[in-house]
């Protein structure tokens, strides 16, 4: 589906996965990265642009990696305008098949609203069974960038972090700092505004209850290693993913949950 503000700020979100493929705000150009040769195919994600993490981010659990809906069918409820912005809707719900996996009746919503030069996406949770469960859940954004080595990412200095290629814990010292290969860090209570500075502008980035911030570049080796990523392309894209990790989340029957990440270019 493909959403236009009155201003020319554009968006298309697959029915696939709920998975936010491009936005290009307005008199600008393209600022999501997602790789020439991903597929939209059943069972598969889509490599690049903003997937849906939930009920399990990475591999920290025993479902599949980041969970069970980035490769599901999702419905579209509303496409919209309203107050100058185009606002997109899209839900999914549990089946047969997710229960296999998770024994749990929920449902969630995405919601993404853009003009301008800015981009909110909203991720909201319901637990419609009758009983309690919990869950972590992300944002996986892959932002464009002309080469990642000469970004620039500010706005975690001293926040704690573990590094997961290392396997250690550490504080964050340079503010803001630079990528040189393989980078895979969860930031743990990252509440400011983040700052990404590319060749191609300055983007602002925030979220709202999503407490933590994962920051992930597969760097040369593990690119060569992905079917769904061309081997330079590491160079081209940085995640900066909102995230809740360290702290699952849990909802009570009849409950529900939302947070949001937000893009101005």
């Amino acid at each position: 589906m493909r959403l236009s503000a009155p201003d020319g700020a554009e968006a298309t979100v697959l029915l696939h996965g709920a998975h936010i493929v491009s936005w290009i705000p307005a008199g600008d150009q393209e600022r999501l990265y997602v790789s020439p040769t991903a597929e939209a195919v059943d069972g598969k994600a889509v490599r690049g642009g903003i997937p849906v993490c939930f009920p399990q981010f990475a591999r920290r659990g025993p479902l599949p990696a980041h969970g069970l809906v980035r490769t599901r069918a999702w419905q579209w409820v509303e496409g919209a305008e309203r107050a100058g912005s185009a606002i997109g809707v899209l839900r999914l719900a549990d089946d047969e098949q997710t229960r296999a996996l998770w024994p749990h009746r929920f449902e969630v919503e995405l919601t993404l609203v853009l003009s301008g030069l800015r981009l909110d996406v909203e991720l909201a949770v319901t637990n419609t069974g009758d009983t309690p469960f919990e869950f972590t859940a992300a944002l996986h954004s892959y932002l464009l960038c002309d080469d990642v080595r000469r970004a620039k990412l500010g706005g975690l200095y001293d926040v704690r972090y573990l590094d997961t290629v290392a396997g250690a814990e550490h504080r964050q010292e340079i503010d803001p700092f630079s990528f040189a290969g393989e980078i895979d860090r969860i930031y743990f209570d990252a509440d400011a505004p983040l700052t990404l500075s590319t060749a191609m502008g300055r983007m602002t980035i925030e979220a709202e209850g999503f407490p933590d911030v994962v920051v992930w570049n597969p760097g040369p080796t593990k690119a060569a290693a992905l079917p769904d990523l061309p081997d330079n392309d590491w160079l081209r894209m940085l995640c900066v993913e909102a995230a809740a990790i360290d702290r699952p989340v849990t909802l009570a029957p009849g409950q529900d949950w939302a947070a949001r990440q937000s893009f101005e270019a």
